[in-house]
């Protein structure tokens, strides 16, 4: 999966996020529709009208991503086309380590899984026709290698504190039984990741964000601890291993049906969008015709 399809994977996630939070809405108190859910002075708003604006605002959208998903289930079926769980596994650790757009504390894996799963059949659907050759996909694996080469890679969180005496007595809450990200939000002097809990997502060797000291602590961790405290130019860093994934380098027969489907779609020069083949689905839906 290239790196544009990477983004509908995250636009659906939201699409998809957005869609539950107004299908529970809508059903859990089916009679209030005059509930007050704001008010401003002596106005207020209800709940009907809030739902009204988020169907207005977003309506067509989430709708749009269920059709999509049904098309690309019913063509999917109607073709017997399956996509190995090997494959999705593969997606899903570039996301976490390359890309590094995955949030592990806020992240459903097995929602992301479904929605990678969708990707995928999606571009083995709009390219099940493409002629694309053995020699063209053999070269672009030979020239971009490190496409399909993990490093190994640390899911981390840190506390970052001026002096070692507040590094010790964070430590001794720690061994105390407080949480790790509550204290990273409450007294880690680090912006960018503080109000994340700590949480710095994936990192490797070659992250510039992370001090050589830093790794070679991180390295010694076993998963689910946390290190003592460690000095650095910006003061004392305390780190916490979530999770440890051994480097990979995918081999040619790996990856090559990845590769296919990468090039048939820079083939065809258009977006991997679903809506190119709803006719093929027969779709009539609410908002009339095709745009």
């Amino acid at each position: 999966m290239g790196k544009k399809q990477l983004w509908w994977v995250i636009a659906g996630l939201i699409i998809l996020n957005i869609f539950t939070l107004l299908f529970f809405l809508g059903r859990s108190l089916p009679d209030a529709g005059d509930e007050t859910v704001a008010t401003i002075g002596k106005e207020s708003i209800t709940r009907e009208e809030w739902l009204q604006e988020m169907e207005a605002s977003h309506g067509k959208d989430i709708l749009t991503a269920l059709v999509d998903k049904k098309v690309v289930e019913h063509l999917a079926e109607k073709y017997k086309i399956e996509i190995p769980k090997d494959e999705i596994d593969r997606e899903l650790l570039m996301i976490k380590t390359i890309y590094r757009t995955y949030d592990g504390q806020t992240a459903d894996e097995g929602q992301l899984r479904r929605q990678i799963e969708h990707q995928l059949l999606l571009e083995e659907l709009l390219t099940r026709d493409a002629v694309v050759k053995e020699e063209e996909i053999k070269t672009f694996y030979e020239q971009n290698s490190g496409l399909f080469n993990i490093p190994p890679s640390y899911h981390v969180s840190q506390i970052v504190v001026k002096t070692k005496e507040d590094a010790d007595e964070t430590i001794k809450e720690l061994e105390q039984g407080s949480s790790f990200a509550a204290l990273a939000m409450e007294r880690s002097i680090d912006e960018f990741s503080a109000n994340k809990g700590g949480d710095l997502g994936f990192v490797s060797e070659a992250d510039d964000r992370i001090d050589k000291s830093v790794m070679e602590q991180i390295q010694r961790l076993k998963t689910k601890t946390w290190s003592k405290p460690v000095k650095t130019a910006e003061g004392y860093i305390i780190l916490f291993l979530h999770e440890q994934i051994p480097g990979k380098k995918y081999s040619y027969e790996e990856v090559k049906s990845e590769i296919r489907r990468q090039l048939a779609l820079e083939q065809m020069d258009m977006p991997a969008s679903a809506k190119t083949i709803w006719d093929e689905a027969d779709v009539d839906w609410f908002y009339g015709g095709m745009e």
